[in-house]
């Protein structure tokens, strides 16, 4: 084997490699651009998740050349899965989606002779017939949330709720599914109220 500073130059892993890593961005694909950009048509996630996708991918078949043990792969897992950005909390729909893009990569990039493909493409088609199914078939009304600062503040009150409903669909012309009342603040008479609706 030709060898460079001590490094072979080519081994038989590249071929895995470039497999694994053709199925993992095909089932990214999917789930990215097909199930989670047909549902919210929200393009400013896109290149972070692929990007995740694929860092996290080579990132674990490059440590799995090491032999780590389970525990450091599922450390690792972790460490990626509680990723948050300091300067825009992602909502919890995206942070789910982000949680399976960097779980199939993981799985596709950490699986071993005593796994075979068709399990890996078995779970990955799994997946991808699981999020449809919640995605597409169970929650077909796109459910949105709205944050308000709401002054008259009598309203808030539970024997309100009739009338406190009826002033924010008048205002917002929208119909409202819940209302979570916030932060109120009594000096300036106003509090803060989280609506939720359909489209």
């Amino acid at each position: 084997m030709t060898e460079f500073l001590s490094i072979p130059l080519f081994d038989d892993d590249f071929y895995k490699m470039s497999f694994r890593f053709l199925l993992n961005i095909g089932f990214l694909t999917l789930i990215i651009r097909w199930l989670y950009f047909g549902a919210t048509k929200r393009n400013d996630y896109l290149f972070t998740y692929y990007m995740i996708g694929i860092i996290v991918f080579f990132l674990c078949f490059t440590l799995k050349k090491y032999e780590l043990d389970i525990g450091m792969a599922l450390g690792l897992f972790a460490i990626f899965g509680i990723i948050r950005y300091r300067t825009d909390a992602i909502p919890i729909k995206e942070m789910t989606y982000l949680f399976v893009v960097i779980g199939v990569s993981v799985m596709n990039s950490l699986a071993n002779q005593k796994m075979s493909y068709a399990e890996i493409l078995s779970a990955n088609t799994l997946i991808i017939v699981a999020l449809y199914t919640i995605e597409r078939l169970w929650f077909t009304k796109d459910l949105n949330i709205k944050i308000i600062q709401y002054e008259k503040i009598e309203n808030i009150k539970p024997d309100n709720h009739a009338a406190l409903k009826a002033d924010l669909e008048e205002r917002t012309g929208l119909v409202i599914e819940d209302i979570s009342i916030g932060d109120i603040d009594f000096l300036k008479d106003s509090t803060t109220i989280t609506i939720t609706y359909y489209n």
